[in-house]
C-alpha cells in the first residue's frame, strides 16, 4: 500500500506553475556575476569578460516555434507529464521566450566564459580580443536549474541566440544540428554511457539562419554551398555544464594575476564542481587540498571510463578540446562528432579536426585534457610541495589505468575473461583488411559463430580466399579459449550486453532533419524509437532498414562520410 509520501513521490509535474516551483539555482547564487554584466540580462554584443564565473543573458526567442519532439525517457526520469509539451508557457519557455518564468523561477539565463587548449595548447587567437577572455557560451544559454527528486538538474537552451560570447555570430543553431544532438544524447543515454541529455525540440516556421554545407551529392571535403537553414532550439539537461576549459580560464586568471579576486573565483568554481558532481564522492568538512585531491582521482576514473565506453559503441568526438570536455565525465557538446562505421582506427568525421582527435587516438587526447584539469587544480595546492606531487602522480598513473580499462573492454567486446594481445591484434589486422563494419561485426560476433559465412554480412567488399582462410583460424583460435574459459551461451550473453545492434548511422540520421524541414518529423520519432534500446532486435522491417551497411553512394559524400562544424 502507498503511503502518502510514495504519492508525492510518485506525482508528475503536470504545468508549468507546478515547473517553476522545482526551481534552485545553486550557480547563480553562489558564484559570481561578472561586474560588468547587467542585472536585466541584455548583454547580447560580444565584449571582453575579466572576471565573475557567468555573465547573466536573456535568450532570444525563436519566432513562431513549433514543437518537434520530445524525450519521452527524460520526462519519466524528470517526473514530467507529457502533457507539459501541451503547455503554451512551457513551450515559449524552452523555445527561448522566458519572459513566461514565475516566481521563483529566474527572469534571466546565464552564459559562461571558458579558456580554449587544442591537445594541451592553449589559443587566445580565436578570441575577437587576442586575450582569450571573449572566448565562452556563444549560442548556448542556460534558462533553468532546479531539484527534480532530489537530484540537481540544469537544462541549456543551444542555439538561443547570442552573448557577450558569441564572437560576432548570430547564436543560433540550425534545424540539422539540433535534430542531431537531440538524438544523439538520447543515444548515448541508451548505450549506458553518461552524457547530456535532450528535454526538448522547437524548430522556428519564420527565421531562417545562412550556414556553409554540402550540395547534393557533394564529394568536396569542406562545404561548397551557402544554405539558408531554419532555426531551431533543443534542450540539453545536465547535472552541471562545467567543463574543463571553466576551470583553466579561471586558473590562468590566477597566473596571469589577473584581478585581485582571482584565485577566490577558482576556489569558488572548484568547489561548485565537488557540490554539483562530486558530493556523494568528496565530504563537505575536509580540507580544500584533500578535496581537490579526492576530485582529480575521480575526475581520472570517470573521465577514462567514459572514453573507454566511447570506443567500446564506435563513437568519436571530433573536436575533443578543453572547452568540449565537461568536468562532471559525461558526454558533452554534440557538434563535430561521428560513429565509425567501417572500421578505422583513424576515423574522425569532422573536417575541422585531425588525427589528434581520431576515433582511436581519444585516450591520448582524453589524457591531454585530464593534465590541463590537474594544472587549472594546481593553484589550490601552491602551498604544499607534497600535495603537488601527489597531484603529479595522480596525473602520471593516467595512460597507466586508461590502457587497463581499454583492455579489459576489448575482452569483454570479445567475450574473454582477460586481455589477449596476439588474438586481439589479430581481430584488429583483418578486421582493417576486411573492410568490416564496427558495429556490425561486433554484434555478429556475439552470436558466437563457428562459421566464417555468418560474418561476411558485415564486410564491405567481398573477402577473398586467404581472407577466409586467415577468419577461420582466428575463429577457431577465438572460441577455443572461450571454450576453455567457461560456458559459451554465457559468454554470448555477456558480448551482446557490449555490442549494440543498432547504432548512429549518418546517411540514415540525413533523411530524418531533411523530412523535418518540410514539417514532417516522423523519422525523427522513428529514429528515437531504435535508439530507445540499441541492444534490443526490432521487428524485421525496422531491423532490415537500420541494422545495415552503408550504401556506397555515401562513401566520400559529403555531409555524411565527412561535415564541417557549420551548425
Amino acid at each position: 500500500m502507498s503511503t502518502k509520501s510514495d504519492l508525492l513521490t510518485e506525482k508528475l509535474t503536470e504545468n508549468f506553475s507546478e515547473f517553476s516551483e522545482l526551481s534552485d539555482y545553486s550557480f547563480m547564487n553562489s558564484l559570481r556575476a561578472d561586474p560588468q554584466s547587467t542585472k536585466d540580462g541584455n548583454d547580447h554584443k560580444p565584449r571582453s569578460v575579466y572576471s565573475g564565473h557567468y555573465v547573466p543573458v536573456v535568450p532570444t526567442a525563436i519566432p513562431e516555434p513549433e514543437y518537434i519532439s520530445h524525450s519521452n525517457k527524460l520526462f519519466k526520469e524528470l517526473r514530467l507529464s507529457s502533457d507539459l509539451t501541451k503547455d503554451k508557457n512551457f513551450c515559449r519557455f524552452f523555445s527561448g521566450d522566458i519572459s513566461v518564468a514565475n516566481y521563483p523561477m529566474s527572469p534571466v539565463g546565464w552564459a559562461t566564459g571558458y579558456a580554449l587548449s587544442i591537445y594541451g595548447t592553449e589559443y587566445t587567437q580565436q578570441c575577437p580580443f587576442g586575450t582569450g577572455n571573449g572566448y565562452g557560451d556563444g549560442r548556448a544559454i542556460s534558462v533553468f536549474e532546479g531539484l527534480f527528486n532530489g537530484k540537481r538538474m540544469e537544462m541549456q537552451l543551444k542555439g538561443g541566440g547570442p552573448t557577450p560570447y558569441c564572437r560576432g555570430a548570430d547564436g543560433r543553431a540550425v534545424l540539422r544540428s539540433s535534430v542531431r544532438e537531440f538524438l544523439a544524447q538520447e543515444l548515448m543515454d541508451a548505450f549506458g554511457i553518461p552524457t547530456s541529455r535532450s528535454l526538448t525540440l522547437f524548430v522556428s516556421k519564420s527565421e531562417k539562419v545562412r550556414r556553409p554545407w554540402y550540395s547534393k551529392g557533394s564529394r568536396y571535403f569542406e562545404p561548397d554551398i551557402m544554405i539558408d537553414n531554419q532555426a531551431a532550439i533543443t534542450t540539453r539537461v545536465a547535472p552541471s555544464f562545467l567543463r574543463v576549459g571553466q576551470l583553466e580560464l579561471f586558473a590562468r586568471r590566477v597566473r596571469n594575476n589577473a584581478h585581485d579576486e582571482a584565485l577566490n573565483e577558482l576556489k569558488m568554481i572548484v568547489q561548485h564542481l565537488i557540490d554539483r558532481n562530486y558530493k556523494d564522492e568528496i565530504e563537505y568538512e575536509i580540507s580544500l587540498e584533500s578535496k581537490v585531491l579526492k576530485l582529480a582521482c575521480s575526475y581520472r576514473s570517470r573521465l577514462i571510463s567514459l572514453v573507454t565506453n566511447w570506443i567500446r559503441v564506435g563513437y568519436c568526438q571530433g573536436n575533443f578540446n578543453s572547452d568540449n570536455c565537461a568536468a562532471g565525465g559525461y558526454t558533452l557538446d554534440y557538434g563535430p562528432f561521428g560513429f565509425c562505421e567501417l572500421f578505422d582506427p583513424r576515423f574522425q568525421p569532422w573536417t575541422g579536426g585531425g588525427e589528434h582527435f581520431s576515433f582511436f587516438n581519444q585516450p591520448s587526447a582524453a589524457e591531454i585534457n585530464f593534465k590541463t584539469f590537474c594544472s587549472s587544480l594546481s593553484p589550490l595546492l601552491s602551498k604544499s610541495e607534497q600535495d603537488l606531487e601527489k597531484l603529479k602522480q595522480i596525473e602520471n598513473d593516467f595512460s597507466k589505468l586508461m590502457n587497463k580499462e581499454l583492455m579489459k573492454m576489448w575482452a569483454n567486446k570479445l567475450g574473454l575473461d582477460h586481455y589477449k594481445e596476439n588474438i586481439i591484434n589479430e581481430f584488429f589486422n583483418l578486421m582493417a583488411i576486411s573492410k568490416a563494419d564496427f558495429t556490425i561485426l561486433f554484434r555478429k560476433l556475439s552470436d558466437i559463430p563457428n562459421n566464417i559465412d555468418f560474418l561476411k554480412d558485415s564486410f564491405y567488399l567481398p573477402i577473398n580466399n586467404e581472407l577466409i582462410k586467415k577468419w577461420e583460424v582466428w575463429l577457431e583460435n577465438w572460441q577455443s579459449i572461450l571454450k576453455k574459459e567457461g560456458n559459451i551461451k554465457e559468454k554470448s550473453e555477456s558480448m551482446k550486453s557490449f555490442n549494440p545492434i543498432y547504432t548512429w548511422r549518418e546517411w540514415m540520421v540525413v533523411p530524418a532533419y531533411e523530412e523535418a524541414e518540410k514539417g514532417n518529423y516522423d523519422k525523427i520519432k522513428e529514429l528515437q524509437t531504435v535508439f530507445s534500446n540499441p541492444y534490443k532486435k526490432r521487428p524485421p522491417e525496422i531491423d532490415q532498414k537500420y541494422n545495415r551497411l552503408k550504401p556506397s553512394k555515401y562513401l566520400n559524400y559529403g555531409g555524411v562520410s565527412h561535415y564541417s562544424c557549420s551548425s
